[in-house]
């Protein structure tokens, strides 16, 4: 299932570092690498339009990648809000498949609440982070726990987290800071 977003990201900072505008052909996808195009195919009407990944979402259980509200339109999904789709790589400068993948496993507004699951799980599994992400509901701080080095392997890891610690955990690639890119008018 893919969703959009638009107002009140638009103008925000997405996690590539660019400025989300919604009217652009852009998507949110947990785990593809940044730069990455996919073809989105609504399979309800059989529209399709390509999209150039610069953020990470959708945070929602089922779905696998959330539009810009310029890609919504084109696949006729806006007054649903969602729509069954059909994914296609159509063009990678890295290969999705390489690179880490870690799982998040909490997002708080409050700092404490986040750095108290971050020791519990640094303590358990070695390796915890916070993320901080400036929504516009306000600054959360996403815990994210492992550096793993395949997606299945995170799969793996998030169900184990998800027995173990009763978490609704979502696996996330583990991106490296970047800078806003120089030209970000490509799509």
């Amino acid at each position: 299932m893919a969703s959009w977003y638009g107002v009140p990201y638009h103008g925000r900072r997405a996690a590539n570092g660019e400025i989300y505008d919604m009217y652009k052909l852009t998507a949110a996808h947990r785990t593809l690498p940044f730069e990455t195009v996919v073809r989105v195919t609504n399979l309800k009407n059989g529209k399709h339009v390509d999209v150039r990944i610069t953020d990470r979402g959708p945070f929602v259980e089922g779905r696998i990648i959330d539009l810009s509200l310029g890609a919504a339109r084109e696949l006729d999904m806006v007054g649903a809000g969602i729509a069954p789709v059909r994914l296609v790589l159509v063009s990678a400068i890295t290969n999705p498949a390489s690179g880490f993948f870690t799982v998040q496993v909490g997002a708080f507004l409050s700092r404490d609440n986040a750095e108290r699951l971050r020791r519990q799980m640094e303590e358990r599994y070695s390796f915890a982070v916070i993320q901080e992400y400036d929504a516009p509901q306000g600054l959360f701080h996403r815990v994210r726990v492992g550096k793993l080095a395949s997606e299945d392997e995170a799969k793996g890891f998030a169900e184990q987290l998800r027995q173990k610690e009763k978490v609704q955990p979502f696996v996330v690639r583990l991106d490296t800071p970047v800078e806003a890119p120089k030209n970000s008018d490509k799509h």
